[in-house]
């Protein structure tokens, strides 16, 4: 059948077709290996339920297996610092969020922000 010559409507139509079958022959497939696990267990003397419930979490039929938590969008921004301790030059801060105690402690002797700016 060469279907580079048939209508959209037909090739949609032989699409759905297609679906129904593969659906009909994947829960066929599963329903043979899933009785095909069961008299394997069975040869062993163990169910099904036994084998596989020890390593794998039991999903209800009909709903989805449960996911993992979902990571956090986007991307973590880094910021280059703004302010300098003049007395220890290795703390910085980026001028975002609580100010460290150095920078209150200037604050508070009644020195100027600015005077700690990074040049």
């Amino acid at each position: 059948m060469d279907i580079t010559k048939l209508p959209i409507a037909e090739l949609r139509r032989l699409n759905k077709r297609i679906e129904v079958e593969l659906k009909k022959r994947d829960e066929s497939a599963k329903r043979d290996l899933l009785k095909k696990m069961q008299r394997l267990a069975a040869e062993h003397g163990l169910s099904l339920d036994d084998v596989v419930g020890a390593t794998a979490p039991q999903a209800k039929p009909g709903k989805a297996a449960p996911k993992a938590p979902a990571k956090p969008k986007g991307k973590k921004i880094v910021v280059a610092p703004k302010y300098r301790n003049p007395d220890d030059t290795s703390m910085t801060w980026t001028g975002r969020g609580r100010k460290p105690l150095w920078v209150q402690k200037w604050l508070d002797d009644g020195k100027a922000i600015d005077d700690l700016l990074i040049k």
